[in-house]
C-alpha cells in the first residue's frame, strides 16, 4: 500500500523474476506460490530482489500477500540488516521464518542479537547449545 515503483507507479502484483533478478516474467508472485502448492511444495522461500542487500528491513507487503495466500509456511528473505528487521516481520506478517546472511556474514550482528531482540518481543526461537 505504501510502496510505489520508481516513477510514482502504483503497483497491484509482484512480478516474479529469475536470473537473479535480472529477467523478469509476466506472473504474479503470488500466482506462482499457490501455484507451486497446489503442486506440492511443502514451503516457500521468498526473495524480494528490491530489498536484497539494502539492510532496510524485508517487503512487509510482499511477505503479507504470500504468506496470507498459502497455508505452506514461508520463509521471509532479503532485506534484514538489524535485529528489529525481524521482529518486525514476524509482527507484520504470517511468516514462518526469516533468513539473512550478509549481515552475520560481515559481523555486523550476531545472531544471539537477533534472538534476544525477538524473545525481548514474545517471539520464540530456536536455542542451540554451543
Amino acid at each position: 500500500e505504501s510502496q510505489s515503483g520508481p516513477n510514482g507507479e502504483r503497483y497491484c502484483w509482484y512480478q516474479c523474476t529469475v536470473k537473479g533478478g535480472r529477467e523478469a516474467r509476466d506472473i504474479c508472485a503470488v500466482t506462482v506460490a499457490r501455484s507451486s502448492e497446489s503442486l506440492g511444495a511443502g514451503e516457500i522461500m521468498l526473495n524480494c530482489i528490491d530489498m536484497d542487500g539494502q539492510c532496510n528491513g524485508f517487503d512487509h507487503a510482499l511477505m503479507k500477500a504470500v504468506s496470507d495466500a498459502v497455508t505452506i509456511p514461508v520463509i521471509a528473505s532479503s532485506g534484514a540488516g538489524k535485529p528489529k528487521h525481524f521482529t518486525d516481520v514476524f509482527q507484520e506478517t504470517n511468516v514462518q521464518a526469516a533468513l539473512a546472511a550478509g549481515m552475520f556474514h560481515r559481523k555486523e550482528v550476531e545472531i544471539d542479537e537477533v534472538k534476544r531482540h525477538m524473545s525481548d518481543h514474545g517471539i520464540p526461537s530456536r536455542r542451540i547449545a554451543v
